[in-house]
């Protein structure tokens, strides 16, 4: 593996020396500067990094994009890439690195990290100040992280919990495998779905969230948060539709006749002590009834529509929800722990949990062709 750590930039003079420094020790360093108006490109490359620079401001989505060009033009197998505001900690590349697998793209997920006990019983450091994600992450973009989340793990089958975070691990064939479309912040979202949908693995690691003390995050609540929820919206409903469809043709195809005729056959057989008495009809609706039973029973327990009701639920709540969190991003802080609690009650990744999400049902199958 020969990886490359990427990090686009745009007005970071604070932040992107210490961010490239740190990165060097990991490996060569690339950063675009994306149409800075201040002296970012000059101290990333007085801190040792390559620099690549726009012109004027083309978006995360290009920088990326200009990275990954320049990757691949180097002999690059993978590619990292990280934030320049200083969120995230370069020392944590190798454990995304010792999660690399073929075909997989590894996500730090920051929602997921605890300080271990051997660092939290130290005295608090420059590092180690701040160690959890809730403590490092606006409580406010905590819950929309966590909305957003919960519908891309829905629509793509993912299982990690941070779908939004920027430190992760390419192979850089991934992007010739998987068309973007996308700009901005969208394309970090995309990328991840449409690589699940054409089979490779997104595997999430668990990477310290460090605060930034000297800059605010680029991410735009509205701007950006209305085109990644417009997105992720999009490919939910593409979803609910193919799980509509699945359940129409499972309905469908209980009407088949070889399946019919076993259907009958086993009510037959099961009423067959009761042939030629009064008994003979009772038997028959209760042998029906109990195969009924048994069938709606193994329909419900079986993940997919389970899944498929919570997150029906959770998309019928957005209404209230998203009010609320628009509310906090103008606000710049949580409204209440109200607003905490109505989120982690209904977006939390655990929801979807279950048997493959692409898993076929088979609901006579689940009953065991009862």
């Amino acid at each position: 593996m020969t990886p490359l750590l990427l990090i686009p930039a745009h007005d970071e003079r604070a932040t992107v020396g210490a961010v490239v420094a740190a990165a060097r020790r990991h490996g060569h360093v690339i950063v675009v500067d994306d149409g800075s108006s201040d002296d970012t490109g000059a101290i990333a490359r007085a801190a040792g990094a390559e620099v690549l620079r726009h012109a004027r401001r083309l978006g995360k989505a290009q920088a990326l994009r200009t990275g990954i060009a320049a990757a691949r033009a180097r002999g690059a197998s993978h590619v990292i890439t990280l934030d320049a505001d200083g969120q995230h900690d370069p020392d944590d590349v190798p454990t995304l690195l010792a999660a690399a697998a073929p075909r997989t793209i590894v996500v730090g997920g920051r929602l997921s990290y605890t300080e271990p006990a051997t660092i939290s019983a130290r005295p608090p450091t420059a590092r180690h100040a701040v160690a959890t994600p809730v403590s490092a992450i606006a409580p406010e973009r905590f819950d929309a992280i966590q909305v957003a989340g919960f519908f891309a793990c829905w629509a793509g089958g993912l299982r990690i919990h941070d779908t939004q975070s920027g430190f992760r691990l390419y192979p850089l064939d991934v992007f010739d495998a998987v068309p973007t479309y996308h700009g901005g912040f969208v394309f970090e979202t995309e990328i991840l779905l449409a690589a699940a949908a054409r089979g490779w693995a997104v595997r999430e690691v668990p990477v310290r969230a460090l605060p930034r003390a000297a800059s605010r995050s680029r991410f735009r609540p509205v701007a950006d948060g209305v085109a990644i929820g417009a997105f992720v919206a999009g490919r939910a409903l593409a979803r609910f539709g193919g799980e509509a469809s699945a359940g129409v043709a499972e309905v469908a195809s209980l009407l088949a006749t070889d399946r019919r005729r076993h259907r009958h056959l086993s009510i037959l057989e099961a009423a067959a002590p009761y042939g030629g008495g009064l008994a003979w009809g009772p038997a028959i609706g209760a042998a029906a009834l109990q195969r009924l039973s048994a069938l709606l029973g193994g329909w419900w327990r079986h993940p997919r529509p389970r899944r498929t009701v919570a997150a029906a639920t959770a998309a019928l709540a957005l209404p209230v929800v998203l009010p609320l969190l628009l509310a906090q991003a103008l606000a710049g802080r949580r409204l209440s722990a109200a607003t905490a609690a109505l989120v982690s009650a209904l977006y939390a990744r655990e929801r979807l949990d279950g048997a493959g999400a692409a898993g076929s049902m088979t609901v006579d199958t689940l009953v065991t062709r009862s």
